[in-house]
């Protein structure tokens, strides 16, 4: 096991990966000679030269639609949009034509193509740069999600993700780029989809969450556990596919569950799982399940109200602490 930063565990998994495949290739914006936005691409342009990794122009419907074609004849891409915010620029090739060209071609080709892209709020970027919009894309049958909030599965999935023959979106939260943790050296780790993980073990409350919300969650369990709250924790991974089964036993045996998501409530992710865990859960629960969204709002650009636009950990320890007050 190494200890290393998510930015770095990503680093890796490329590099790894372009070392593996030669089919595999990086395209995206400020990719080559800058290194990424945030970094994640330092190095591979010295390693992999211009050929594999590429600088592109300001056109993310440009991007997209060339690595889709780029899939169809046999490439791997893998492109960075600079945040997921522009990814809104490109809904077009995202989801008339990424998400349905196999469908649409009766199977006959396969599209092993991953987006990357960065987003989520807490970094004072204001309305346009700070969203979280995993649910536009798991709305979309034809795309795999991923929402890694570990560096381990941030390796292991973005691994996993490029040699799926399927179009993945891959999010990362800007908040965890810097965050750290141990990664197995293994260079055949891969994290499968569809298979969420128990943070942590508990008696009393299910938490399920995912990418930073799950290291918020993990916060609040060890604060109320001074309490002598006992809470689980489940990180989801990947929201498509979604791994049912482990969040559904886990409100089985703890009778209450609270479910967290910094994106907008209105149609949001909680919705859908508060639904699942009512329609699998009906007989065992012992409360309603809670729910802790983003506000539904144009994000701020003030730090002291952007946070409170955003699930904290005190936000998810005060839910849970309601959770258990209640019953039915």
């Amino acid at each position: 096991m190494s200890d290393m930063t998510y930015r770095d565990a990503l680093n890796l998994a490329l590099k790894e990966e372009l070392r593996r495949d030669p089919s595999v290739v990086i395209w995206g914006e400020d990719v080559a000679l800058y290194e990424g936005s945030f970094k994640v691409t330092r190095g591979l342009l010295a390693e992999f030269g211009e050929e594999r990794v590429k600088d592109t122009p300001i056109s993310e419907n440009t991007i997209i639609g060339v690595a889709i074609g780029a899939a169809m004849g046999g490439v791997r891409p893998v492109v960075e949009l600079m945040t997921v915010n522009f990814a809104l620029l490109a809904m077009d090739q995202l989801v008339n034509h990424m998400t349905k060209i196999r469908y649409m071609f009766g199977g006959q080709t396969w599209l092993p193509m991953v987006v990357r892209a960065p987003g989520g709020g807490g970094s004072q970027l204001a309305a346009q740069h700070s969203q979280s919009l995993e649910t536009f894309f798991m709305h979309c049958p034809g795309m795999y999600v991923a929402v890694p909030a570990t560096p381990a599965d941030a390796r292991g999935l973005l691994k996993t993700a490029i040699r799926d023959n399927n179009p993945v979106v891959f999010l990362e939260h800007e908040l965890l780029y810097n965050s750290r943790g141990e990664v197995p050296d293994d260079p055949e780790y891969l994290v499968p989809f569809g298979a969420a993980s128990v943070l942590r073990e508990g008696t009393d409350v299910t938490i399920v969450a995912y990418s930073r919300m799950s290291i918020l969650a993990l916060q609040a369990a060890v604060e109320l556990e001074r309490e002598g709250i006992s809470c689980e924790v489940i990180d989801l991974r990947t929201l498509n596919p979604l791994d049912t089964a482990t969040f559904i036993a886990s409100v089985q045996k703890t009778g209450r569950a609270v479910v967290v998501e910094e994106c907008w409530q209105m149609a949001g992710l909680g919705g859908h799982l508060a639904w699942l865990i009512h329609r699998d859960c009906f007989d065992t629960l012992l409360a309603p399940v809670n729910r802790v969204s983003g506000l539904d709002v144009p994000m701020p650009y003030s730090r002291k109200i952007e946070k409170l636009c955003i699930p904290q950990m005190e936000t998810i320890a005060a839910a849970v602490r309601e959770t258990l007050s209640q019953k039915y």
